[in-house]
């Protein structure tokens, strides 16, 4: 399964939007439609907001307010043999993870992780396990850092425990840089760049949680994952 994705980072979007419809019903796929739909939009690189106003322990409980995010990612993971590609909507809480993978429209694989129990068709091996599970859970969802020391510097925070460390930009309250020690001794890493904002939020907003950077770079020893996100939602946790 994992070799179909391999051509899809050649796929050129240019047939009509009446024969692309028609082929997402042909093949019964209801997520396609919003596949296709939301990733024709790309994300919008806007000059980011400085929050330097904000306190960052303001701009941490505001993000810690976001239940889950939602999100169309442009895929491609590579090691020192090959490089696969492909296409994927994200659905992701603290506790869960959903990845469906796409191949020209269709589906081509599924991720399904809740409270550390794996379910993924095909099955995956340990790298893209840890690159695409944990890489991706703890990039989203960087806030989620526990029993943390902050450190202020001159243009970042740096947040650290006994296992992750997490690099923020001062003026934009987005992460630069975090690593994550896997079994104490290997270390995931994960960059960041490209920040862009919420559709929801185009003309601004002073709040960190419209924010996001748009492009992700996770390794794991000899293997790597590029994500490109064309696009990204979040819904908030409901006031008591």
């Amino acid at each position: 399964m994992w070799k179909k994705l391999s051509k899809i980072s050649g796929y050129k979007n240019t047939g009509a939007l009446a024969h692309r419809i028609k082929s997402l019903f042909h093949c019964s796929v209801a997520p396609l439609l919003l596949l296709f739909l939301i990733s024709s939009c790309a994300p919008r690189y806007i000059e980011s907001l400085y929050f330097e106003d904000i306190p960052f322990e303001t701009a941490l409980s505001d993000l810690k307010n976001i239940s889950s995010i939602e999100a169309v990612l442009s895929v491609e993971y590579k090691n020192k043999d090959n490089a696969i590609s492909g296409d994927a909507l994200l659905t992701l809480s603290e506790n869960s993870l959903l990845i469906r993978l796409y191949y020209l429209g269709f589906l081509a694989g599924e991720i399904h992780e809740e409270n550390g129990i794996i379910k993924s068709n095909p099955k995956l091996d340990r790298y893209k396990s840890i690159l695409l599970i944990d890489g991706l859970k703890n990039s989203f969802f960087w806030w989620n850092i526990k029993d943390c020391s902050i450190q202020e510097k001159k243009d970042t925070y740096v947040l650290r425990n006994s296992y992750r460390e997490i690099i923020v930009n001062k003026k934009t309250l987005l992460p630069i840089k975090q690593t994550i020690e896997i079994n104490g001794r290997e270390k995931l890493t994960i960059s960041y760049d490209a920040p862009s904002i919420t559709e929801s939020n185009l003309l601004g907003s002073s709040f960190p949680s419209s924010w996001y950077s748009s492009r992700l770079n996770i390794e794991f020893l000899n293997h790597t994952v590029d994500i490109k996100v064309k696009s990204y939602s979040v819904s908030y946790k409901s006031k008591e």
